[in-house]
């Protein structure tokens, strides 16, 4: 019941997101939109940007699968990519009415377990601290948010598969040898 309240409160704000900008939607618009009590909302959300990180996070989450190994990550992310373009409009809107701060830690949340995944495939049977883990991949998570926000800046027109491509070129065996370097540095 709570998923089902959940998801007709998404429903509702990415609906009225195509007609309204966020900041002018009110949880009242969102509720009386579903049919569900303002109650009902404050039991499962604080706020609406509450909502959108939730969102953002469970959009994003169906996109991944199982996309978190070294040979899926680039597929994990070209999900990732268009996923948020699928929902395009209401990326923008939020993007435009929320903080920058706000975005970013939607998207490190992202990203941050697709690659902590390679990382922790990559690094099986090495002598490598968690913490060292963690450093790798928050290092390559601030690369893939950097990237994806200034595609979102600039209206998300540039190709997604190109740009996965690129990124996958430009990391090609990068994070192994920083797995590598890590390890013999100790």
């Amino acid at each position: 019941m709570a998923n089902t309240t959940k998801q007709a409160l998404e429903q509702s704000l990415k609906k009225l997101m195509q007609v309204k900008a966020l900041d002018k939607i009110t949880i009242r618009d969102i509720t009386t939109d579903c049919g569900i009590s303002r109650m009902a909302f404050y039991y499962h959300f604080k706020d609406i940007y509450d909502l959108i990180e939730w969102v953002c996070i469970e959009d994003a989450g169906r996109a991944l699968q199982g996309k978190k190994t070294y040979d899926t990550w680039q597929e994990g992310l070209l999900q990732i990519f268009e996923a948020v373009l699928e929902n395009k409009v209401f990326v923008l809107n939020a993007y435009r009415c929320i903080s920058r701060d706000q975005m970013e830690r939607f998207l490190h949340k992202l990203t941050y377990d697709l690659i902590r995944g390679v990382v922790e495939e990559k690094s099986q049977g090495v002598k490598i601290s968690l913490e060292d883990k963690s450093f790798i991949a928050d290092f390559y998570k601030y690369n893939f948010v950097g990237i994806m926000l200034d595609w979102i800046r600039q209206g998300m027109t540039a190709d997604p598969k190109v740009i996965v491509e690129k990124m996958s070129t430009t990391l090609q065996g990068a994070v192994a040898h920083s797995i590598q370097n890590f390890a013999e540095k100790k």
